[in-house]
């Protein structure tokens, strides 16, 4: 996805997370995060969006700790979210294509990485706050979920930290029943290798759509909300060890 693009699902998501938020209410839990309450949340996200926007208003080459808990509640807290994601919202809309800052994961540019490590950051914590709604989340647009399986399969598990590895090689393979997207997952004691398409027999398969896929990847929806066929235990243990 374009950079611009990935501002404009930023810009929307912060929205929907804040409005979420609000009508929960801060002391609400979140069934998607059951250590947690919207307050966490609301602070968690809104410390980060601080702390992305810092990277690109300074350009920081060197990684910097997050900022500390806001000590707010209630529609205050909520108003502290909303001005700190405006602000990033606007820093990344108005920054230097050639901006040189740190980034963590690989990118075209540090202002393409930050733009959708933040759509995508945004995306997930929006979903966290409906939940508190217990109403059905909002729906992602197909490319931006693919964008957001991209990164955490390619990205986030490319490196060497991925904590999910197999004693015994395996493959988990991921199918987006409304696109063409197929993701293969081969499991190993290495990081896992991540290719599109359906090259090669896989032990595993998901089926479903392209955006409850993005959300059973980051384990904001149980694998069983997706069709399955073969050892589903592959499911299981990208469910307990894929955290990031």
């Amino acid at each position: 996805m374009e950079i611009a693009e990935l501002i404009d699902v930023l810009d929307r998501e912060g929205h929907l997370m804040a409005d979420a938020a609000a009508k929960a209410g801060t002391d609400a839990r979140v069934p998607t995060c059951p250590e947690c309450r919207v307050r966490e949340l609301l602070s968690h996200t809104g410390r980060v969006h601080r702390w992305a926007r810092r990277y690109v208003i300074e350009g920081l080459t060197e990684g910097v700790r997050l900022g500390d808990d806001p000590e707010l509640d209630g529609a205050e807290l909520v108003a502290w979210f909303r001005e700190g994601h405006r602000a990033l919202v606007k820093a990344l809309t108005d920054a230097d294509p050639d901006l040189e800052c740190f980034a963590f994961l690989p990118a075209p540019s540090p202002l393409a990485f930050w733009a959708r490590r933040q759509a995508h950051e945004t995306a997930i914590h929006r979903v966290d706050a409906e939940s508190a709604l217990g109403a059905d989340h909002s729906p992602f647009d197909p490319a931006f979920a693919a964008d957001g399986i991209d990164e955490l399969l390619t990205r986030f598990h490319g490196r060497e930290r991925s904590r999910v590895r197999m004693d015994t090689p395996r493959t988990l393979r991921l199918r987006a029943t409304d696109t063409d997207d197929i993701w293969t997952v081969r499991l190993s004691e290495e990081p896992p290798h991540t290719t599109r398409g359906a090259e090669g027999d896989a032990d595993c398969e998901l089926t479903g759509p392209v955006g409850e896929l993005y959300l059973v990847a980051w384990n904001r929806l149980p694998y069983s909300a997706l069709s399955g066929k073969g050892d589903l235990s592959l499911a299981q243990v990208w469910r307990e060890q894929s955290r990031v």
